[in-house]
């Protein structure tokens, strides 16, 4: 057991036991990458939260509006032709 470690240690020393980074160099690997990537992770998922809230709203606006364009034909004031053609303008993007 004695050899075992003396041996060990050998090795250690010599330098044959050391990581990439145990010989004064720094590590080989940039790990300031690790906490840039959650980062940019982050900053999607706001922008892809913020996007898809203001689509809805769009969306809800133009329902509103197709909404109350039919509650006017319905209630006659305006005929199927006008009716037809305002909602088109609502549903054009």
């Amino acid at each position: 057991m004695n050899t075992l470690t003396t041996g060990l240690t050998g090795l250690i020393v010599a330098g044959g036991g050391n990581g990439p980074w145990m010989d004064g160099g720094g590590p080989s690997f940039p790990f300031f990458l690790f906490p840039l990537f959650w980062l940019l992770v982050a900053i999607g998922l706001v922008t892809l939260a913020i996007l898809g809230r203001r689509r809805r709203e769009a969306a809800a606006g133009r329902r509103a509006g197709e909404r109350r364009l039919a509650e006017r034909y319905a209630e006659g004031s305006i005929e199927e032709d006008e009716f037809r053609a305002r909602r088109a303008v609502l549903r054009e993007k």
